[in-house]
Formats: C-alpha cells, structure tokens, sequence
C-alpha cells in the first residue's frame, strides 16, 4: 500500500491496547479506505498501518477520533521513502533537556529574567538575532570555568538521543546538530550522542570570562535552513530525503523546508505549522516514523 499510519504511544505509563490495529483499520474502512495488517514497530508502543483510498491528512483527522483521551503521537505519510537520509536537529530542549543561556544565567542569579526573555524569543515573540545578543551581554564577566560546570552539572541528555543518531548513522544517514545555542556545548554534545558535525554561536572570551558578545554572524533561523540545504546538496540527498527537528521558532524555516518536519514538545506557533509532531513520546519517535522497529535500534 502506498500510504502508513505511525502512532505511538507511552509504553510505561500507558501502552497501545493489542486491539488497537484492528480499531484503527475499521474507522479507516468506514471512511472509504483500504486498511491493510497492523504492525507492531514495538509492542504496546508504536504500530505501523498500511492503508490507501485516503490522504494523509484525512487518515490523521480519522486516528485522532480514535486516539481521543490515549497520549500517543501520530503521523501518516506515504510508505515510499520514510527512512531519512540527512537529519538535522536542534540542540536545547531538543536533544538536550534544558536551554543552556539560561543554566548559564543561573550562575550569575539572573534566570528569571533570561529564560523569560528565552520563552519569548523561542514563541516567535521576539527577534531571535536581537535577543541573543542582549542576553548573551548580561552574561558577561560571568567566569569560563563555568562554562564546563554548567555542562556537567546541568546539562541533560533527552531520552532516545543516542539511539536516534547511531541507527540513523548506521543506516547511512549523514547527522548534524545545528544550534542557536553555543560551540562550547553543541561540540560536547555532539561527541557524546555520535553526530558528524555541529554548528552553533561562538561565545567570544577576554581575560578568562566571557566578553557579553558572540562572533557574527548569529546562527540563528537562516542558518538552520541554510545548513539544511546545503548538507543535502554536499550529500547528496533530495529534499524528501531530510529530516529536521526542534521545539523554537527558530527551528520553523528548517522544519517546514524537510522531507520530514518534526516539532519535538514544541512550542504552540511550530507545533501547529509543522507536518508531524511529538508531544507524548521520546527521540525514539522519530525512528518509529521512518518505520524503524525497536528490534532494529542501534545504541
């Protein structure tokens, strides 16, 4: 069939029920659709259903009927070339947990007021380029080492990360993490979750403590998009080959421009522009939408 409906689930607090296949095909059926045999990517967790006679955004507005009160994410999409070759991904509150600008103003007491500046720009409230650099120019005197305590003792890695990169890489797909964030971290993240390259903004340091500035020009939303285009262009890999995910409006030029656009826990203004999203479940979401089973995982 030349159509596949992903949904999945949260296998601890809340698996698929088994008869969840079998529900999923008869609202299809009843809406006109051919419905082929569930597969279960992971049992309880994610499930694949072939089906045609609808389109994808038809088949989505059908599962959400049936998925009413279940937290599942949900994707449908055509069965031809899921498995992505080129991933792009965002770093802060993406593949990591926290907004590292704002670890960072902890230590110099101002975290309120920098993350509610970050909230902001992250809605699309805010010029991204313009805020960064005001909050980057509150940061500084704050001393490098703390740079490094910040990595250790703050930053998180977001569950699924690991296990995203290396099948992705093991199934030749060329990872990059690009970032609005700092080089002092995306490198440190990068190594430890096995992407081939990263991109961020280089915080600017004088006599041992960071000088308030970052080197122009920003890598902000063009960057992203730009990176985009141009590893796949590098590569070799068409534009629906790609696969791009981030939660910031700074992320949104990426999402929208790949094969595969992911808002990943996201804020309101990308989850609604983004063509697929996961608000319930972990990076391993990803995987699942381009038909991985869990047998498959690597990491």
């Amino acid at each position: 069939m030349n159509h596949v409906l992903t949904v999945i689930g949260n296998p601890v607090e809340a698996p698929l029920p088994d008869s969840l296949g079998a529900d999923l095909a008869l609202a299809l059926t009843q809406a006109g659709a051919e419905a082929g045999e569930p597969v279960w990517l992971s049992a309880g967790e994610a499930l694949d259903l072939p089906f045609d006679g609808l389109s994808a955004l038809a088949a989505e507005k059908i599962a959400d009927i049936a998925l009413a009160g279940l937290p599942a994410d949900r994707l449908a999409q055509d069965a031809a070339g899921r498995a992505k070759r080129l991933l792009i991904a965002d770093m802060d509150s993406t593949m990591i947990t926290v907004e590292c600008i704002d670890e960072l103003a902890d230590f110099a007491g101002l975290k309120a007021e920098i993350s509610a500046v970050t909230e902001r720009a992250m809605r699309g409230e805010l010029d991204f380029e313009s805020a960064l650099r005001a909050r980057v120019a509150k940061l500084k005197g704050l001393p490098e080492s703390v740079l490094q305590t910040c990595f250790e003792e703050r930053v998180r890695f977001t569950e699924g990360g690991r296990q995203l990169i290396a099948t992705m890489a093991a199934n030749g797909a060329y990872c990059a993490l690009v970032s609005g964030g700092f080089t002092f971290f995306t490198s440190r993240v990068a190594a430890h979750l096995g992407f081939h390259e990263h991109k961020a903004n280089v915080l600017e340091i004088a006599d041992g403590a960071l000088a308030g500035t970052v080197t122009e020009p920003i890598c902000g939303a063009n960057t992203k998009l730009d990176s985009l285009r141009g590893l796949a262009a590098r590569h070799g890999v068409a534009p629906e080959a790609t696969l791009a995910v981030g939660d910031g409006a700074n992320d949104l030029p990426m999402i929208e421009a790949a094969g595969l656009g992911v808002a990943f826990h996201a804020k309101p203004k990308v989850a609604a522009a983004a063509r697929a999203r996961v608000d319930h479940g972990n990076l391993t979401s990803l995987l699942f939408f381009q038909g991985y089973a869990r047998a498959q995982f690597v990491g």
